[in-house]
């Protein structure tokens, strides 16, 4: 044994610090490497739209009625079953609704309680006892292991579990035990939760959904285009927070800065309503329908109109700034003729949708009024002294990344960046080109630098970096020719407007390309998947999100209302457990009101991916591998024990 690894075996004899303990440890985990897999969860492009993404998770993408219907077969009827998964998805609210119409509370917590157990106990049945008794409320613990663990068929204890019952209707505890049994069922069937990007954006409830992914047990996230902007934009980034101000906007959604985050935004609208006073403001009509007054459609209007503005004037600042971005064609404004009303793009002449620009100063386009100026200035301290926002954002880098590698998946939010040819295509980052895993591995330190560095240059070259990562064509969280803001807004010619999907959305089903990528990863490419969101899969036109034969899978299929004429469905989900990989198209929630008062479910369609040759243990995990490298190191230790090498502490 040399010193090295004696050190270490000295360190963990801390910990287990005589033969018995290092052995019972060696069978424990040894046991758990023969259960079968944890269920993991997939979801993309969120975009604030919480309560369908809430249902979801309460749901398990279905998983929950599948346990109720394993538990209870043709013992139960359709209505019951359907009254029971309502209750588990949502227990205090049809608590309170049932409760209202019933007369005998008593007897319908006498026959709810039984249930929801038998569904508990069904739901736990792969984890270890010591697992589950980690999930357990506090409140309830001890009661729960004990129903938990009750024989059906014994008749010693029948008394015994039906007085913890009557004990717990007894003293006006059942609505909390129902509640904390109902929570239980739904961290049980979903054990890993991946995100594989773009929380923010678009819907209304960015901050909700952080709020609840915070809770949650066990998750990881891959940051998408739309979250790396918010997080460039609690940093100052002045590009960042003007897209973020700008789209929020769009949407109709400034009460996500407002309401949620607390940025005053009081300046802004009276610059606005200042500014562009008389301008109908033609081509900035908002996205969707947001339910706003006249009065407030107006406001949101003028606001994103002076955000678009300080947007291209800042984000010209920033390309001149950062040369290497390659990013020159993406500045417009000296490229409009003020008394023709038109502005060259790409070498074409185009005719504007919109000539009033009373803040542009035709012999120095990009410099920011004074007023402008002021606006950004208050913009930049509310975003990075909001303290909820700093938060989320550190909440993204703990549990977070540009990318990861779990049990065979490859999981990023877009792409990886590939040439016409299918190689991997190189990126310029601050002097240097990077490729493939190296480009994602230099962009996520600069991104971690951009919050943590204590070189201030370092911080600056991070902050631009998230700039550039949302808009740049070299990104992987972006993935296409150009960011056509400009041209969406003020052009009205499509030509104009197309943005070009990197090639790798091309070779989706080039099995020698894909290949290339997991190799570069350090990947089988037999065994392995990408799962990736950020474009939307055309269902209605009968684009299938299962590429490569099953290598590739590609998951956004439109939480965003926004995109759901696109897709013709309201989201994907992928679960994968130890029997199958299963995609769920989900169909439009009406809403959680309705879920709740008419036990309304999310219909979702199905489809088996892939099932196992054989049930996936632990044993084939990741999760795997760490528990067999333990057990060989306390193999090791226990060696050390016998032949006196190290001395036992009991």
């Amino acid at each position: 044994m040399d010193t090295a690894e004696k050190r270490y075996l000295e360190l963990l004899s801390r910990s287990f610090p005589s033969a018995a303990k290092a052995s019972a440890e060696i069978i424990n985990l040894s046991a758990v490497l023969n259960l079968p897999k944890g269920t993991e969860f997939f979801a993309s492009d969120i975009h604030g739209e919480y309560e369908a993404f809430s249902h979801i998770l309460r749901n398990g993408s279905g998983s929950i009625r599948l346990k109720i219907e394993d538990v209870f077969g043709d013992t139960l009827s359709a209505e019951e079953k359907r009254s029971l998964a309502s209750l588990i998805y949502y227990p205090r609210e049809r608590m309170e609704l049932v409760l209202s119409q019933v007369k005998d509370h008593e007897k319908w917590f006498a026959t709810v309680l039984p249930q929801l157990v038998s569904v508990c106990k069904r739901s736990a049945q792969k984890y270890t006892r010591s697992k589950v008794r980690r999930a357990l409320p506090e409140d309830f613990a001890y009661i729960i292991e004990e129903l938990m663990t009750e024989d059906r068929y014994g008749v010693d204890k029948q008394a015994y579990y039906a007085a913890i019952i009557h004990a717990v209707i007894g003293t006006d505890r059942g609505a909390a035990l129902i509640e904390a049994l109902c929570l239980l069922i739904q961290r049980l069937v979903i054990d890993h939760l991946h995100i594989v990007g773009d929380i923010y954006d678009r819907g209304p409830y960015p901050h909700t959904i952080m709020d609840t992914l915070m809770d949650y047990h066990s998750l990881d996230i891959q940051w998408g285009n739309h979250d790396i902007v918010w997080m460039g934009a609690s940093l100052g980034q002045r590009g960042c927070i003007a897209h973020v101000v700008r789209n929020c906007a769009r949407y109709g959604n400034l009460s996500i800065l407002e309401d949620a985050y607390g940025i005053n935004i009081l300046p802004l609208a009276s610059f606005a309503q200042t500014a562009y006073a008389d301008d109908p403001c033609v081509a900035f009509g908002l996205k969707g329908n947001p339910g706003l007054s006249a009065q407030e459609t107006e406001l949101n209007v003028k606001i994103q109109k002076a955000m678009a503005i300080i947007q291209f004037k800042v984000e010209a600042q920033l390309i001149d700034e950062n040369p290497g971005f390659g990013l020159e064609d993406r500045k417009l404004l000296h490229r409009i003729d003020h008394e023709k009303g038109t502005a060259v793009v790409d070498g074409i002449e185009y005719e504007l949708t919109d000539t009033v620009f009373p803040t542009v100063d035709p012999n120095d386009p990009y410099r920011l009024t004074p007023e402008e100026e002021e606006v950004m200035q208050r913009l930049e301290q509310a975003f990075v002294n909001c303290e909820k926002l700093q938060c989320h954002m550190r909440f993204f880098l703990e549990a977070g990344s540009l990318y990861k590698v779990h049990n065979g998946n490859l999981l990023f939010h877009a792409c990886v960046p590939l040439n016409a040819d299918g190689s991997l295509m190189e990126t310029e980052v601050f002097g240097e080109k990077y490729k493939g895993r190296a480009l994602y591995d230099v962009m996520e330190r600069y991104v971690r630098a951009g919050f943590f560095d204590s070189d201030p240059e370092m911080r600056k070259r991070g902050r631009d970096l998230m700039w550039y990562l949302w808009l740049g064509q070299g990104s992987p969280l972006f993935a296409k020719s150009k960011m056509a803001t400009f041209e969406l807004y003020l052009i009205a010619d499509k030509a104009a407007r197309k943005e070009v999907k990197n090639p790798f959305y091309t070779f989706l089903n080039d099995e020698a390309v894909m290949a290339g990528i997991f190799e570069d990863f350090g990947l089988d490419p037999k065994t392995s998947r990408i799962v990736c969101g950020h474009v939307p899969v055309k269902v209605k036109d009968g684009e299938d999100p299962v590429k490569c034969g099953g290598r590739v899978l590609t998951i956004d299929g439109g939480f965003s209302k926004a995109y759901q004429p696109t897709t013709g469905i309201a989201g994907y989900t992928l679960i994968s457990n130890s029997y199958d990989i299963i995609l769920a198209a989900h169909e439009p929630l009406e809403s959680t009101k309705a879920a709740v008062a008419k036990e309304l479910d999310i219909f979702s369609s199905t489809r088996v991916v892939e099932s196992m040759k054989k049930r996936t243990l632990v044993a084939d995990t990741d999760k795997g591998k760490e528990l067999k490298a333990q057990i060989a190191d306390l193999g090791a230790l226990l060696e050390a024990y016998r032949h006196g090498e190290i001395a036992e502490k009991e």
